[in-house]
Parts: C-alpha cells; sequence; structure tokens
C-alpha cells in the first residue's frame, strides 16, 4: 500500500543554486533552505566530506517532478 502523505527526498526544481540539493534537503526537514547551505558551505571549509555527499546526492536524488 502506498501511503500519499509519505515524505520523500528530492532536489527542487524552483529553489536551486547548483542542483536543489540543499533546497531539497531544506523542504524535507522543513526548514529554511539558507540553513542548510551555509551548513554545507561549513563543512567544505572544516574539510569535512561535504563535498562528496554534496556530489552524491547531485547523482542519487531524483529531481522533483
Amino acid at each position: 500500500m502506498s501511503n500519499d502523505n509519505s515524505k520523500r527526498l528530492y532536489r527542487s526544481r524552483d529553489d536551486r543554486m547548483i542542483a536543489g540539493v540543499c533546497a531539497g534537503l531544506a523542504e524535507y526537514m522543513d526548514i529554511d533552505p539558507t540553513i542548510v547551505r551555509l551548513l554545507f558551505a561549513l563543512g567544505l571549509f572544516a574539510g569535512g566530506a561535504t563535498f562528496w555527499a554534496y556530489l552524491v546526492m547531485m547523482l542519487v536524488v531524483p529531481e522533483e517532478i
């Protein structure tokens, strides 16, 4: 059985800077996209695996319909 109210993670088509990953995550978590973008940027400068996580999500997470 499918549930129409189930949350799904998609890349945003409307609110995108690069590939819509941050905006899609923000919509999924119901927070402001700027917060997610700042966290990704801080992760890049902190030397984390943020770049690779973004790249993988860009390739794996489908674009919203």
